[in-house]
């Protein structure tokens, strides 16, 4: 596999990372996520409209470029160096994909031309509260537990051709002003209760939106209450089980974020360098000191390696969970280490290396833990087999 980028990428890498710079910096993205939106909705339609990012990987029958994850994955790359607030990421990796999986050919037509002009903005409403389980990236999500259960357990699905929906969703991402959420919810009656996805306008009556507080305000996260909602099946009233097309869109989705993560760690790494360099302490610049250039040098080879993996998970998307574990790590430590090598300023609230350090800690609380992304992995490849598990046991307990 060539896994070099091609000039067009490297030309959406270039044209994108330009923009951003004007456009983008300590000011401006404090004053977007304080708006009723949550982003800059003048620099989402230029995002959209000059570049059509929304659309990247969506077919050109429906307005989209026709690209891949992996030019998707470049731009979320870019988005997130620049800590970019925006509905990229709940609109194009994890509402576009099941509108185009699951929707029926009058929805796709309806629906997909929209979100690739940058129009319409989708978010994914899963009860439950954990977004990493219901896209199966921590835990199988087969069973719909994640989903809730019974008869009152998460959002209930009522009625035949146009449904009502009832219940809550909370940490939905950019749910607070997203034009359409995508909604999973139980139907079928109990107990032959199955998880499947609804279309909700932002404006359906009985649709209650609450905004959080986030620890990253570039993330918005919403609280979704359906009282007596309406609300049309995505792929009618025949749709299958939502969980294997969740689970689906979510390793692809793990690719394109892990792509961001890296952006955000490197971009907080520069930014260190720069400072160390300029900053003095016992008449000497602190990036001269061998300790400080060891820790430079273990958090580059911690995102390259990173980087590498999201990459190589953008073009084998069955590599998505763990190449996003490796990527939230990487973020985590490369931006806590730029904290405390920034030294009593990295520590101030307003300070980039603290915001870059909240995306790090947030993305990790809404996609994470880690630790869990790699447990998942090794029990879908059998690593956790009766053999692997008694060896294991054997060497922890010194036998050789």
């Amino acid at each position: 596999m060539d896994a070099a980028f091609t000039s067009e990428q490297h030309e959406i890498r270039r044209t994108l990372r330009d923009l951003l710079a004007r456009h983008t910096g300590p000011d401006a993205i404090p004053a977007a996520v304080r708006s009723a939106e949550g982003y800059d909705p003048a620099l989402w339609r230029r995002l959209a409209g000059d570049l059509g990012l929304p659309g990247l990987a969506l077919a050109e029958k429906y307005g989209g470029a026709g690209c891949t994850t992996t030019e998707l994955a470049l731009a979320c790359e870019e988005t997130g160096r620049a800590l970019l607030p925006s509905p990229l990421l709940a609109t194009a990796a994890l509402a576009a994909p099941l509108l185009a999986a699951l929707g029926t050919p009058d929805q796709r037509a309806a629906l997909l031309p929209r979100i690739a002009d940058g129009t319409l903005t989708a978010a994914l409403a899963l009860p439950g509260g954990s977004l990493a389980t219901a896209l199966g990236l921590t835990g199988d999500n087969l069973d719909g537990t994640w989903a809730g259960g019974g008869r009152a357990g998460g959002i209930q699905a009522h009625g035949a051709g146009e449904r009502r929906l009832y219940g809550e969703a909370d940490r939905v991402l950019d749910g607070h002003s997203a034009g359409l959420l995508l909604v999973a919810a139980h139907a079928g009656g109990y107990p032959r209760s199955r998880t499947q996805l609804f279309l909700v306008p932002g404006d359906a009556p009985g649709l209650v939106r609450t905004r959080l507080t986030a620890l990253d305000e570039t993330r918005p996260l919403a609280r979704v209450e359906l009282r007596d909602t309406p609300a049309e099946p995505l792929g009618g009233d025949d749709s299958a089980d939502a969980a294997a097309a969740l689970a689906d869109a979510g390793r692809t989705a793990a690719a394109i974020l892990a792509a961001e993560a890296v952006g955000t760690a490197a971009s907080a790494l520069e930014r260190t360098v720069e400072y160390v360099k300029a900053r003095e302490q016992f008449g000497r610049a602190v990036g001269s000191f061998q300790a400080v250039k060891h820790r430079l040098a273990d958090l580059y080879v911690r995102v390259e390696a990173a980087r590498s993996a999201a990459y190589h998970a953008a073009r084998d998307p069955e590599a998505g969970p763990l190449a996003l574990a490796q990527a939230l790590e990487a973020a985590r430590i490369t931006t806590g280490e730029a904290v405390q090598l920034h030294g009593g300023i990295g520590f101030t609230w307003e300070h980039e290396a603290h915001r870059y350090l909240k995306r790090a800690a947030g993305d990790e609380l809404l996609f994470g833990p880690v630790h869990r992304l790699r447990d998942h992995a090794a029990q879908r490849a059998g690593l956790f087999g009766p053999a692997a598990t008694a060896s294991g046991a054997l060497h922890g307990a010194g036998v050789r």
